[in-house]
């Protein structure tokens, strides 16, 4: 028997030893020390600064509000991130700590804060505090008595003068000094920077931009309503060119926590459950404040007769459109992906580029399309097949509408990766099956179809849940139509999240807290669903695996 050699031609080495002709390690010393390239110290210099300047600007109104935690959590996150990017170490943890940032940044916090939200009574209405709800009572109530000042008045802003935030600038009658006036109250301008005209009327200002008349009448319900508190009282304006300083009706009287009309004598007592002055038959003055509610706004889902019943209903809508949208768009695409997959097709390249069009186009311009189509007086639908069905006016119809829609919106998504898991199926399975004598259709269901729910149940549950929370799919269709006559804010084709939008923004005022109660609802049961839907694939993958 021959020995290996052991010279430095010898393929064999001793255990241990590097290979000939190979470079030497790098030890912890050397990569520690590795050169530091222009491009990379500029990087991290623009980064870290940037890091920077982000906490010094968070910082001015944490220190302001007192927030001390939040500002300790601060500095520790900023000091944490500056030693993990100018040393060497902790290689791993440079790369997941952005994404780890932005995950609590944008998904964390904001279902934090929607949860916690959920908790109170936060609305039109209920939005700051308490000392906040007294200045807007005591505001609204302004009224003009005689002898109330008055002022000369221009409207500005300091944005957009469409859009901006509105201001008046007034002069004093008396003394002829400028001011602005906002919401937060009357502040005197320095004598430089404004331009007054003869009568006292400020013309230009520093800071702000003057609006035309016919720019000052397109938001005249905007003037009207904002009320500029002031010592004596409250300014609020008379027409577009003058203004006066009323008194307010309304008092706070802290003696019993209450608010007294001066003029009826009546009175509204604070009530700290429900955030808002009550008076004794029950009437609640419009404007509260933010208070926590507890579980009000969940039990309200399940015991108010009037939310009850239209959410049940919706709720079970919601599923049969989230199943029905998954499972008719994973049908038709499966089963075309199967058509065209088959060796005997011709031309398959051009049938796919045609049946991804409808994906290729933006869904919001095809969504308002499909609605045109579907309307009962000159729709295609109804003129191509001689048609007289009002679509959207009749509650199954409506439904059968938007299903149909989805389906064409949703079938080149399931084509697409049907067809991707297809080609990664060995043809020598499907082969071996035909030789056993099985049937194509036999040969589908024992082989095909198994692998492919493998590959796709994960896309599936997160179309399912797409679907669950599909808002464009409905709102620029129907948008929830029709309405029962009984209940305009619950429609036969909303969806929870739809309805949710319309409690949250409707024209009956804001019910963000309640908003919020149900999204949780939402949440809940697409976690679940979602987590059910994950357990089962993963016993499918260890069958099939």
């Amino acid at each position: 028997m021959s020995t290996p050699l052991s010279g430095p031609g010898s393929a064999t080495q001793a255990p241990g030893r590097e290979p000939a002709g190979s470079p030497p390690p790098r030890s912890r010393a050397t990569r520690d020390h590795a050169p530091i390239t222009v491009t990379g110290l500029a990087g991290k210099v623009l980064l870290l600064g940037l890091t920077a300047g982000v906490a010094v600007w968070a910082a001015f109104p944490l220190v302001a509000a007192g927030m001390w935690v939040g500002l300790a959590l601060l500095v520790a996150s900023t000091a944490g991130l500056f030693y993990l990017y100018l040393t060497r170490r902790h290689v791993p943890a440079k790369y997941l700590v952005p994404g780890t940032l932005f995950l609590i940044a944008f998904q964390v916090i904001p279902v934090l804060y929607t949860a916690g939200t959920a908790f109170t009574n936060f609305g039109d209405g209920h939005r700051g505090g308490k000392d906040d709800a007294i200045v807007a009572i005591e505001s609204s109530s302004v009224t003009q008595v005689p002898g109330s000042a008055e002022y000369a008045l221009t409207i500005a802003t300091t944005g957009d003068p469409a859009t901006g935030a509105l201001v008046f600038l007034v002069t004093d009658p008396g003394t002829g000094a400028a001011s602005v006036g906002d919401s937060d109250g009357l502040r005197r301008l320095d004598s430089a920077d404004v331009t007054v005209a003869t009568g006292g009327r400020v013309t230009a200002a520093a800071g702000y931009t003057v609006l035309n008349i016919g720019q000052a009448s397109s938001r005249s319900k905007e003037i009207t309503d904002l009320v500029v508190p002031t010592p004596g009282g409250a300014l609020r304006s008379s027409g577009l060119s003058r203004a006066y300083e009323g008194k307010a009706v309304r008092a706070y009287d802290a003696a019993c926590d209450c608010v007294r009309d001066t003029e009826t004598g009546r009175t509204w007592t604070a009530d700290d459950g429900v955030g808002a002055f009550v008076a004794a038959d029950g009437e609640r003055l419009a404007q509260g404040w933010k208070v926590n509610t507890g579980l009000t706004n969940f039990t309200r889902v399940l015991t108010d007769k009037n939310v009850s019943g239209p959410f049940l209903s919706t709720l079970i809508w919601n599923f049969a459109f989230a199943i029905g949208s998954t499972g008719g768009t994973f049908l038709l695409g499966m089963l075309i992906a199967v058509v065209l997959h088959s060796a005997r097709m011709r031309g398959t390249n051009l049938y796919r580029v045609l049946l991804v069009l409808p994906y290729a186009m933006p869904s919001f311009a095809m969504l308002l399309a499909w609605r045109d189509m579907f309307n009962a007086d000159f729709g295609l639908i109804n003129n191509l097949f001689g048609l007289d069905v009002d679509w959207f006016g009749q509650a199954w119809t409506a439904r059968f509408a938007v299903i149909l829609v989805q389906l064409w919106l949703g079938y080149p998504y399931m084509f697409l990766v049907a067809t991707g898991a297809l080609q990664a199926i060995p043809r020598e399975l499907t082969e071996a099956t035909s030789v056993d004598g099985a049937s194509p259709w036999q040969s589908f269901r024992a082989v095909t179809l198994p692998l492919l729910l493998v590959a796709l149940s994960p896309l599936l549950i997160s179309s399912f849940a797409f679907n669950f929370n599909n808002f464009n799919a409905i709102y620029l269709t129907t948008d929830g139509a029709p309405f029962p006559a009984d209940n305009p804010t619950n429609g036969a084709t909303d969806l929870l999240i739809t309805y949710t939008y319309r409690l949250a923004f409707g024209g009956q005022g804001a019910q963000l807290g309640f908003a919020a109660g149900i999204s949780v609802f939402i949440f809940a049961i697409v976690a679940v669903v979602s987590a059910v839907g994950f357990r089962r694939t993963r016993k499918q993958e260890e069958v099939y695996a």
